[in-house]
């Protein structure tokens, strides 16, 4: 299985995530969360769905405290979507995909006739 969805670290998270010219959700995770491990082939699924209109990232929680913090994070898995750098959307908690795109689909270039 190809996966789609990148690991935000703190090496890459300015060009991959504030930079980034596409749309990116990125899903504050652990490897501790039993929510998050359900949360994760939904994520797989939504970045092979919206590959090359939307970058999906993955952010570890524990390792990367500091987003956790920047960005308000009460409680995992906590999705924030980005655009042109900043968070203008999110969900906390497991979410079903349909929920999932429906906070994503209105910040994608709408598809070319």
């Amino acid at each position: 299985m190809v996966h789609t969805t990148f690991e935000v670290t703190n090496a890459n998270f300015q060009a991959q995530v504030i930079d980034s010219p596409l749309p990116v959700l990125v899903e504050f995770t652990a490897d501790w969360c039993p929510p998050c491990k359900m949360l994760a082939p939904i994520i797989h699924a939504l970045a092979g769905k919206y590959a090359g209109k939307l970058k999906v990232g993955t952010l570890d929680a524990d390792l990367y405290p500091q987003y956790v913090q920047q960005f308000g994070v009460m409680g995992l898995p906590t999705t924030i979507l980005f655009q042109n750098g900043q968070p203008v959307n999110r969900a906390i908690g497991f979410q079903p995909i349909n929920r999932i795109e429906a906070m994503i689909t209105p910040h994608l270039q709408p598809e070319s006739a």
